[in-house]
């Protein structure tokens, strides 16, 4: 029987050989797993709450989640034409996990800084609030885009357009079918094929709506928006897939929301 030497050279080799493999699985397992996103909803009254939510996400919330290592922050109000216009602020947020998103509510309760930047408006009086509420949204992303993506558009914050789309199922089994579309049946590689920028497609584990799925992409102007949703909706890949039996009636109520950057937010 051959045996099989222990020369140093050939020990080092495997030893090499055992790393490599190593870090392989650990990007791997890194890459796959997936980002977690917070949206909050503000809504307003009018003018005056707008300012005091406008300047306490500038001035102190986006401040420490930068201290707290989250680099991009999106903040978003509906166009000027939309009737919520004035009465909204989107805030999303990206996390690496729900323990994650945990700690940094931790963090920021302990943030000195954040809580004497934020007290006007974190300690408002209970007769002049700064927003009539707010709501919360935690979402998990798809598998097939399961980390955040930041666009890169050369044009002004107020020309580019964010479109926010939100489609609630009529029961779990059929929005399992919509989820599937997205990343199976191939809907979201066309979404990059046909450079719709999405910063991330989601389903909500969290929210007033469910079951539910959102996803955010995102355009140079609104030019370049017409003229992409144009190129899908004709596009033969999307005529095949919408007409795959599985996938239809997936779909009970479809929100669509038109938003643009403030010029506060991180991209």
């Amino acid at each position: 029987m051959k045996q099989i030497s222990n020369h140093p050279e050939n020990n080092s080799h495997r030893f090499i050989l055992i790393i490599i493999l190593a870090l392989a699985f650990s990007v791997s397992s890194f890459a796959a797993s997936p980002d977690y996103y917070q949206i909050q909803v503000f809504r307003l009254n009018g003018k005056d709450q707008e300012a005091k939510v406008d300047n306490f996400l500038k001035d102190a919330y986006l401040p420490a989640l930068h201290r707290a290592g989250i680099a991009k922050v999106g903040v978003f109000k509906p166009l000027a034409s939309d009737t919520a216009a004035g009465k909204r602020v989107y805030v999303w947020i990206p996390f690496k996990s729900l323990s994650h998103f945990t700690e940094i509510q931790e963090v920021l309760a302990k943030d000195q800084a954040y809580q004497a930047k934020g007290m006007d408006f974190l300690g408002a009086p209970y007769n002049q609030v700064p927003f009539l509420r707010k709501e919360s949204i935690l979402l998990k992303a798809f598998a097939d885009a399961p980390n955040v993506f930041i666009p890169k558009h050369q044009t002004a914050p107020s020309d580019r357009v964010y479109e926010l789309r939100s489609y609630e199922g009529p029961t779990e089994n059929r929005f399992r079918q919509k989820v599937k579309m997205f990343n199976e049946g191939g809907e979201i590689k066309l979404f990059k094929k046909l450079d719709f920028n999405a910063v991330f497609y989601a389903e909500v584990v969290s929210g007033s709506t469910m079951p539910n799925l959102m996803y955010l992409t995102t355009f140079a102007d609104m030019k370049t928006h017409d003229e992409r949703w144009a190129t899908f909706r004709a596009h033969p890949e999307w005529k095949t897939l919408s007409a795959i039996e599985e996938y239809k009636n997936t779909v009970s109520n479809s929100v669509k929301l038109l938003l643009r950057p403030t010029d506060y937010s991180d991209f």
